[in-house]
């Protein structure tokens, strides 16, 4: 039967040997770094990330403009549309009419299984070129989670890899420490006695 003592590293013992201070020291350390630094850096990350994918995204919607325009070339051919491939869109030739400067005509993304003559909402930059809606607000979301997570998630990395590092050095301490008190002691039991 094997009988466990809490906190014996902080007692006051003969038993009790300089690295059980340092590694109880260097567990408390460990403790209060994943449960409180950790997630304060991830809450951290997530809230710059944020901040900047709200600005990036804010600057799109001011850059890009949404613009209804016919489908003038296919996209390219499909024997079967799938669900898959409606979500995945096509780049096409599309044609619009803007105010004043008359029918314009670029390549767009638009929708799987789309054909020629369909009218669909494409977005423009200053250019005119088609790219890819500004994010929203999930999309920015999204990324700050995701962005804080990943943080996160490396600070606890490097804690518990500081901690395994912490914990060779301190064993191979420990028994250097364990050599020296064998060396001194280790000559009165192994001596014949008479």
């Amino acid at each position: 039967m094997r009988t466990r003592v809490r906190g014996w590293r902080w007692r006051r013992n003969p038993l009790r040997r300089r690295s059980d201070v340092v590694e109880a020291w260097t567990v408390l350390v460990v403790a209060v770094l994943l449960f409180v630094v950790v997630p304060l850096v991830g809450v951290a990350a997530g809230l710059h990330a944020h901040g900047q994918a709200r600005t990036l995204a804010a600057v799109q919607r001011t850059e890009r403009h949404q613009v209804r325009a016919t489908v003038m070339g296919d996209p390219p051919e499909r024997r079967t549309v799938t669900q898959a491939d409606r979500e995945n869109p096509y780049r096409a030739q599309v044609r619009w009419t803007e105010p004043g400067k008359g029918a314009r005509t670029t390549w767009a993304r638009v929708p799987a299984g789309t054909r020629i003559g369909d009218v669909v909402s494409v977005w423009l930059d200053s250019r005119g070129r088609g790219v890819a809606p500004p994010p929203d607000d999930a999309a920015v979301w999204q990324h700050a989670v995701t962005v804080g997570l990943c943080a996160a998630g490396g600070a606890a990395g490097v804690v518990v890899l500081g901690h395994a590092v912490e914990r060779r050095i301190a064993l191979r301490h420990r028994l250097a420490e364990w050599e020296r008190e064998w060396a001194r002691t280790g000559p009165r039991w192994t001596q014949p006695r008479m």
